[in-house]
């Protein structure tokens, strides 16, 4: 539970630092925006092919967003 939030804030990180709202993230990836929202809470567990598209909108390696930050 506790590496899904810290992925979760991550994820949400590197979305502000890209200048994405979740709006806008939403519509980059194609993932709702219901579905951000638990992703970044650390209430739902991210699919691959979900990083996969956000990797691609935030232009970083899928290893570096699930990589813990020491």
């Amino acid at each position: 539970m506790e590496k899904r939030r810290e992925l979760g804030e991550r994820i949400g990180y590197l979305r502000v630092a890209a200048d994405h709202t979740q709006e806008s993230f939403s519509e980059a990836t194609g993932l709702s925006r219901r579905t951000l929202q638990r992703i970044e809470a650390g209430t739902a567990d991210v699919r691959y092919s979900d990083l996969l598209k956000m990797a691609a909108v935030l232009d970083e390696d899928v290893a570096d967003i699930i990589r813990a930050r020491r």
